[in-house]
Formats: C-alpha cells, sequence, structure tokens
C-alpha cells in the first residue's frame, strides 16, 4: 500500500543520531496517491548539509574550468559536512559520514590537500572516520564507470552509511558515451536520482567548456538543488593561487543575498570571502571622485544608472558610519 510505504520511509527518516540512509525495496509496483491523500502526507523538514545550497538527500554540482578550485572547493565543503565545520560563508549544522570519489589527483596530492584542511580547520577529532575514500589512483583496475549499470553496481558495496558522496569529478568517473549528448546522462542521472532516494547527497565537481558554462549536455542541471560556477576574476594573475568568484547558475529554494556571488581566496592558509558589491562600492567611489558623473560611473562599471546610485548611496553610507556591514 502507498502510504504504508510512505510511512514506512518517514519513520525511517524521522530516526535521529543516525545516518538517513535505507535502501530502497527492489520492485516495488508504480502506485498514486490522490492530491488529498498526498497533502496529508507528513514529511519531515528538509535538512541542509550546508545551507543554502547543499541539502541533504539532494543533488548538486559545482563546475569551473581547468585549474580554477574546483578540487579546492569540493574537497573543502565535504570536510566541512564531515566534521560538522564551515566553510566559505557555510556552517554545516552536524556531522555526517562522507564518501570521497576521486577520478583524477595523485594520491600523495590528495592527501597533502586533506591534510592542509584538516590543519587548518581545527576540528580534526574524530573525522577521520567520518570520510572515506576512493582514489582512482589507489585502485589497480580504475575506478568503476558510474554511466554504466554494471559500474553502479559495483560502487554500490562501498557507499554504506556515507550521506554525502562527492564525485571529483565527472569526466572522470562516467567515462561511457558522449558527454554533449543528453541520453548518454541518462544512466548515470538514474543513479544519482537513486541515491536521493535512498537518503544520499551527492555533489558532483565538472569541467566548464570554453564558454563558460558546465561542459556537455545541459540536461546534467536539470534535477540539481544547486549549481555552483567557479570562476577567475577580471584581476587574477598565477600568482593569486586558489582564488575564484564562487556564483549559482541553478539555486532551487533560495534568493536574494543568499544567492549572490562573492569572491573567494584561500591565502596563507586561511580561505578569506568578501562580497562583489564591495569591490564596485570601491570602483565607483574612485571614479565619483575623479569627477565623473552618475551615469558616466554607471557606463564606466558597465552597470545600470540605479546600480549606479546604489553603490554611491552605500558608499555615502559607509563614510557617515550609516552603513550596515554584510555577512
Amino acid at each position: 500500500m502507498p502510504r504504508n510505504l510512505i510511512r514506512e520511509l518517514q519513520h525511517r527518516a524521522a530516526v535521529s543520531g543516525r545516518p538517513h540512509v535505507t535502501p530502497m525495496p527492489e520492485h516495488q509496483p508504480l502506485a498514486t496517491l490522490t492530491l488529498g491523500d498526498f497533502l496529508r502526507c507528513e514529511f519531515p523538514p528538509r535538512e541542509m548539509m550546508l545551507a543554502p545550497w547543499l541539502p541533504a538527500k539532494g543533488l548538486a554540482m559545482v563546475f569551473a574550468p581547468r585549474g580554477v578550485g574546483k578540487t579546492h572547493f569540493a574537497l573543502g565543503a565535504a570536510y566541512a559536512v564531515a566534521s560538522g565545520g564551515r566553510f566559505l560563508r557555510w556552517q554545516a549544522p552536524r556531522p555526517r559520514k562522507v564518501l570521497l570519489i576521486d577520478g583524477e589527483m595523485p594520491a600523495q596530492v590528495l592527501q597533502e590537500r586533506l591534510s592542509e584542511i584538516a590543519a587548518r580547520s581545527g576540528n580534526g577529532v574524530g573525522v577521520e572516520d567520518q570520510i572515506r575514500i576512493l582514489a582512482a589512483d589507489l585502485c589497480p583496475r580504475g575506478l568503476p564507470d558510474l554511466s554504466t549499470v554494471e559500474g553502479q553496481r559495483e560502487l554500490e558495496p562501498l557507499l554504506g552509511d556515507a550521506e554525502l558522496v562527492a564525485v571529483d569529478n565527472i569526466s572522470t568517473v562516467c567515462r561511457s558515451g558522449k558527454e554533449n549528448e543528453a541520453e548518454s546522462w541518462s544512466v548515470t542521472q538514474d543513479w544519482a536520482l537513486g541515491q536521493r532516494r535512498v537518503g544520499r547527497t551527492v555533489l558532483s565537481v565538472h569541467h566548464a567548456g570554453k564558454g563558460g558554462e558546465q561542459r556537455g549536455t545541459s540536461r546534467r542541471e536539470d534535477v540539481m538543488d544547486s549549481v555552483v560556477r567557479l570562476s577567475q576574476p577580471d584581476d587574477y594573475c598565477a600568482a593569486d593561487g586558489a582564488r575564484f568568484i564562487v556564483s549559482f547558475t541553478k539555486s532551487r529554494g533560495f534568493a536574494g543575498h543568499d544567492a549572490d556571488p562573492f569572491e573567494a581566496e584561500l591565502r596563507d592558509g586561511d580561505w578569506t570571502v568578501r562580497d562583489l558589491e564591495d569591490e564596485r562600492i570601491v570602483q565607483a567611489a574612485v571614479l565619483a571622485s575623479q569627477g565623473m558623473t552618475q551615469k558616466q560611473v554607471a557606463e564606466t562599471l558597465g552597470v545600470s544608472g540605479a546600480t549606479a546610485n546604489r553603490l554611491l548611496k552605500r558608499h555615502r553610507e559607509r563614510e557617515s558610519g550609516g552603513a550596515v556591514g554584510m555577512g
């Protein structure tokens, strides 16, 4: 009966202090609910792993060109989830089990990065058992191909009690089919949706194409809760290291300041973040001090007149001590 199945799943999901990962029964017959029955269902509130963009029982993707910092981002987010710690602007409410699937990095480099994250987090007690690692560099036959049913079955016994599965990256773990064809993504998408159904979150790391968008079929974004794009600032130079702009190309369930882009930089072992608007405020103020009109400021910065007016107003507020700090 559909109601019995729903009650059972709700009961399992409501068990506190335990991973909310429950195998679904195979060959469950399809069933429908009336609108009335559906509206009377008592679903547990959706939890967040890193609010607002990484939900429990959700799907997310981060993409960027080569060398921008995708792996820095994915490892930092995964470690925060595992430790109940913080990454960039986001705080994990509690520790959760994590499986890291790395199909690209040499094991030594991966070890170095995780050691650095653990050292600077100051929150390493007990985290060793929270994270399990499946690295292609340590697998004699390489990682299973998640774009095949056979590869997914090979991975299944290793998922265990993981609540977050971080896959770095799609091109090395999903190797069959053509990247720019939607049909080739179908098998992997079915696997990701299956993980969500049993209570896991999947964070996928992907490359950007030449145009700056995620590489290959846009169908990958259809089922995602959040899609994060990392890009280099206009004034970036190689000496800056890991420094990128974080922006959302998809933000299901959140908007406003939570969805605003910001800049992140790994400096002297610590991450620093700042709003992009901060830089624009400074630029607008400098241009205005040089005698430019509001219209000229807007044209120089490539923004609307209303935006230029807001930037200059924010500058005046800060100068007079009336500004409200940006979180």
